[in-house]
């Protein structure tokens, strides 16, 4: 895409959220995992406020999470057109893309147990 023209432009801004959009649909239709992090990321911020709990680091997480989820679905993308047969170096991207969305997850439960986890023992208890 060509990027003539003048650098602050609200067409050009509104455009490029077209595209940001398209591609966060796409993962949402194609990708199990991604819609399955959204639902649970939309009950971890639900659970936050209705404990009344720190918000930003449920936000923070949440956004982590998906944001390399979509980096992943986006190399898994490119690797699958460069390379469509089977090759250890394509394997390798894939993995380790897979692994910073699984290294992320683990780091948003750890933060959701210490964020979410006392309050919610005092509701429960």
């Amino acid at each position: 895409m060509r990027s003539d023209g003048p650098t602050l432009s609200l067409r050009r801004w509104i455009r490029s959220a077209g595209f940001a959009w398209a591609g966060i649909a796409h993962a949402y239709r194609t990708q199990t995992n991604f819609r399955i992090e959204v639902w649970l990321g939309a009950l971890a911020v639900t659970l936050a406020l209705l404990l009344q709990a720190p918000l930003a680091p449920i936000l923070l997480s949440c956004a982590l999470v998906l944001s390399l989820e979509l980096v992943n679905t986006a190399l898994e993308a490119v690797v699958d057109l460069a390379s469509p047969g089977f090759h250890p170096l394509a394997k390798a991207a894939k993995d380790g893309a897979a692994g910073a969305v699984l290294v992320a997850s683990l780091g948003a439960l750890l933060v959701g147990l210490v964020v979410l986890g006392p309050p919610l023992l005092r509701f429960l208890g």
